[in-house]
C-alpha cells in the first residue's frame, strides 16, 4: 500500500495520554498512511507503549532517541518520513476518525492548496469537552497570522511546499510551527476546514509559565523574522506585552 501521509507523534514523558493518541490515528477512516512515534529520550513508559503499538501495527514506527527537545525533534522525525503529504499530533492529544480523509480531500482535489487546517474542541484529563477553540475562530489570513496564530492543530501540508520553504527552523525555538506557518504562508494558499476534528488536551503537565514565556519571545522573533522577509520591517516592529492575571480560589481542605 502507497503511503500518502506521515503523522508524526513526537513524545516526552506522556505515558498517560500516549496510548490514546495512538489509537485516534490508527482509528483514522483513511488508511494509507504511516506513523512514526519519535521518542525524545522519555523516562517514563512512553517507549515501552510505543513499542507495544508497532509490535502489532505494521505502520507504525518508533525511534528510540536522546533528549533532543521538541523543535529537533518534530525536525529530525519529519525528515524520516516519506508521505506526499505530512502533519504531527501532539502525544496529549487526539484525532476525530475522519480528521485525515477530511484534510486529504482538501489537498487533493485542491492542487494550489499547500496547507489545510481544522477547527479543534479542548477536552480536560478525562476526555471531557470542556469548549470550543479560541484561535480557531479566527477567520485565515496571511496578514493576520503575524500577530494571530490561528493555524493551531490540525493541519495537513504537503511535503514539497514543506521543503520549499526549508522544514522546521532548528533555531526558531518552541515557537518552530507558527515560524513554520509564516513561511508556508508566504509561499502557498491555505485554507480552513471549519470542522472540529481535533482535540487539544488542557491538564496540569502541559506547558509551564515559564515555558509559556519563553513560547512568547520565540514568537515574537519568529514575526520579526516575517516582516524582515515581507519587506515590511522598515513600517512595522513587533512588540509584545504580557499581561498579569490575578484571582482568588478557596483553599484546599476548607
Amino acid at each position: 500500500m502507497l503511503t500518502a501521509i506521515s503523522i508524526v507523534i513526537p513524545v516526552y514523558n506522556r505515558e498517560r495520554y500516549l496510548s490514546a493518541a495512538i489509537e485516534s490515528v490508527l482509528g483514522q477512516t483513511r488508511r494509507d498512511f504511516e506513523l512514526l512515534i519519535w521518542d525524545d529520550g522519555s523516562t517514563d513508559d512512553s517507549l515501552n507503549i510505543a513499542r507495544y503499538y508497532a509490535k502489532h501495527n505494521e505502520q507504525i514506527k518508533v525511534v528510540a532517541a536522546e533528549h533532543l527537545g521538541q523543535t529537533l525533534s518534530l525536525k529530525a522525525a519529519l525528515s524520516m518520513t516519506c508521505g506526499t503529504y505530512l502533519g504531527w499530533v501532539d502525544s496529549d492529544d487526539l484525532l476525530a476518525p475522519t480528521a485525515l480523509e477530511e484534510t486529504t480531500t482538501v489537498l487533493d482535489t485542491n492542487p494550489k492548496i499547500g496547507l489545510v487546517y481544522t477547527d479543534y474542541v479542548v477536552i480536560d484529563e478525562n476526555n471531557l469537552v470542556v469548549g470550543s477553540g479560541q484561535r480557531c475562530r479566527v477567520p485565515y489570513s496571511a496578514d493576520r497570522l503575524l500577530v494571530d496564530f490561528m493555524i493551531f492543530h490540525f493541519w495537513l501540508m504537503r511535503r514539497c511546499v514543506y521543503e520549499q520553504v526549508g522544514g522546521i527552523d532548528s533555531n526558531s525555538g518552541l515557537a518552530q510551527d507558527y515560524d513554520l506557518c509564516l513561511r508556508l504562508s508566504e509561499a502557498t494558499e491555505i485554507q480552513q476546514l471549519k470542522r472540529s476534528l481535533y482535540y487539544y488536551r488542557n491538564h496540569s503537565l502541559g506547558v509551564s509559565n515559564q515555558k509559556r514565556i519563553e513560547l512568547i519571545f520565540s514568537s515574537q522573533q519568529a514575526i520579526a523574522r516575517a516582516l524582515q522577509r515581507r519587506g515590511l520591517a522598515n513600517r512595522y516592529e513587533i512588540n509584545v506585552e504580557i499581561v498579569g492575571r490575578y484571582y482568588l480560589k478557596p483553599k484546599s481542605g476548607i
